[in-house]
């Protein structure tokens, strides 16, 4: 069985994130993140689930995730998952879209799968300049000119306007969730907030998410433990300033979902 390999890294000179998950057979539940992901496949096959499609991507094809976009994974036929890609804070984003378009606005990836991309080689070195820690102007220029294809063949704003668009029932709950994510919180809550029935709530809210209430605050739990981790806070004390009840079930959850214990995660950082 080949060795697995969870590697991560964080470049100072563009303020992102590298990581790169080898042999990896770990089904990643539905989840999210508040920043832009792009990656790609090296080896091996993968189902995924994104915003209510359903794909088989494979080694060449290209992934992009939106801050927000909901999206599960698992091995396709037992093969292990080489796989590489970068997190991208919407600010880098943002500010690098400015240069490159004039617009002072955030370009939104129109589906999740760019198959068989051009891209992925412009990608692949890129991620290796990063993993290397290279220094070279080059690697900001690869940066450069990754965004400028990505948004020239990939973004759609028309795309961002229509998935804006959800009740204002489920606006409450996402703004609520967000305020009181440290709290305990029930079913109950929801629906004294929003007047509607526990059931119609979990079926309007998992149907325009594309992901359940509790999953949608686990996840906001783990990107706020994230931020609190990059600061150097121990993974105790961030499990219980993020409203996890232990520190086992905040590392369970934290894995799960990054791919890495919250302590390989602060490690990054230091």
């Amino acid at each position: 069985m080949k060795k697995e390999l969870r590697s991560i890294v964080y470049d100072t000179d563009l303020n992102v994130e590298a990581y790169h998950f080898a042999g990896i057979m770990q089904k990643f539940p539905n989840h999210f993140h508040e920043y832009f992901v792009i990656g790609f496949i090296e080896s091996g096959k993968r189902f995924l689930s994104c915003k209510h499609q359903e794909y088989i991507v494979m080694p060449g094809d290209l992934l992009l995730f939106n801050p927000l976009d909901n999206h599960a994974c698992e091995q396709v036929e037992g093969e292990a998952l080489d796989y590489r890609a970068i997190n991208v804070q919407p600010e880098v984003i943002r500010k690098a879209a400015l240069d490159i378009t004039g617009k002072d606005e955030l370009p939104y990836f129109k589906s999740p799968v760019g198959f068989r991309s051009e891209l992925v080689p412009v990608l692949r070195e890129l991620h290796q300049m990063m993993m290397l820690g290279d220094r070279e102007f080059r690697k900001e220029e690869l940066f450069y000119f990754l965004m400028q294809q990505l948004i020239e063949d990939y973004a759609d704003q028309q795309a961002l306007l229509e998935k804006s668009e959800q009740s204002v029932e489920v606006t409450m709950i996402c703004e609520y969730l967000r305020e009181h994510y440290k709290e305990r919180i029930t079913l109950d809550h929801l629906s004294k907030l929003t007047g509607l029935s526990k059931y119609y709530l979990l079926r309007s809210f998992t149907k325009q998410k594309g992901i359940s209430p509790y999953s949608y605050l686990e996840t906001l739990r783990i990107s706020k433990a994230k931020k609190l981790l990059e600061k150097g806070i121990m993974p105790i004390d961030a499990a219980l300033e993020t409203g996890f009840v232990d520190q086992s079930h905040f590392t369970n959850f934290f894995k799960k979902f990054i791919g890495l214990t919250p302590k390989q995660y602060m490690n990054i950082f230091k």
